[in-house]
């Protein structure tokens, strides 16, 4: 009887950062761990793969093209209910919500890059 609770104890351990760090992606949340460019570490599109979502984080790889900020997408639910949003797609910048449920255009999102103040 030794199998019953594996799962649970293996779904227990913490995923490691986005940024291949040592922090957690709870920690990660407040606090993100990459390399700053411009007060910018990194912009994260969360989304559940649908089209739209795919089309915010083809825009968001377009904005930061050429500035050295790493762009990630998240589609794990887990990890999207982390940050309390209810509707998809989702922006965020330095682990702070900026965009829900709208697909932002290249130069939106990198209007935001420019004036974000942390």
């Amino acid at each position: 009887m030794a199998l019953f609770g594996k799962k649970k104890e293996e779904a227990k351990s913490e995923t490691p950062c986005c940024c291949g760090g040592s922090q957690s992606a709870r920690e990660v949340i407040s606090t993100c761990c990459g390399e700053k460019v411009d007060g910018i570490c990194c912009i994260k599109v969360l989304g559940s793969g649908c089209k739209s979502c795919h089309q915010l984080y083809d825009n968001a790889l377009k904005a930061a093209e050429g500035t050295g900020i790493e762009v990630e997408y998240i589609i794990d639910m887990q990890k999207i209910m982390e940050y309390g949003v209810m509707s998809m797609p989702v922006l965020v910048i330095n682990e702070k919500v900026v965009s829900v449920g709208r697909v932002l255009k290249p130069a939106q999102i990198l209007d935001m890059i420019k004036r974000y103040d942390g």
